[in-house]
């Protein structure tokens, strides 16, 4: 079992930056793919950001590409989401995900374990 919590979320005026925290539990996490989701009012969860076990490969959605900066340190059984230039439509509780298997994906059903979510409200 692994257990995901997220920190860094907050409210954040257009333009500026936040850093996205999701500390995991275990000590699997090395062979665990990551990924970010977020979910706006009103909306379904999307997928945002992935990594795979060892960092090096990394996927992205394209509203956030160049924006946003998914990483790990698997010393600290940490995955960070960097959030640049933030824009109001970037607004969504965001989700980190754990997948068992070193290899990453941008499908939803794929993961096995969640987060609880942490708010992201950036203002115009």
């Amino acid at each position: 079992q692994v257990q995901l919590v997220e920190s860094g979320g907050g409210l954040v005026q257009a333009g500026g930056s936040l850093r996205l925290s999701c500390a995991a539990s275990g000590r699997a996490f090395v062979s665990y793919a990551m990924g970010w989701f977020r979910q706006a009012p009103g909306k379904e969860r999307d997928f945002v950001a992935s990594i795979n076990w060892s960092g090096l490969n990394k996927d992205y959605a394209d509203s956030v590409k160049g924006r946003f900066t998914i990483s790990r340190d698997n010393a600290k059984n940490t995955v960070y989401l960097q959030l640049n230039s933030l824009k109001p439509e970037d607004t969504a509780v965001y989700y980190c995900a754990a997948i068992q298997r070193p290899e990453m994906s941008v499908r939803q059903y794929e993961y096995d374990y969640w987060g609880q979510g942490t708010q992201v409200t950036v203002s115009s």
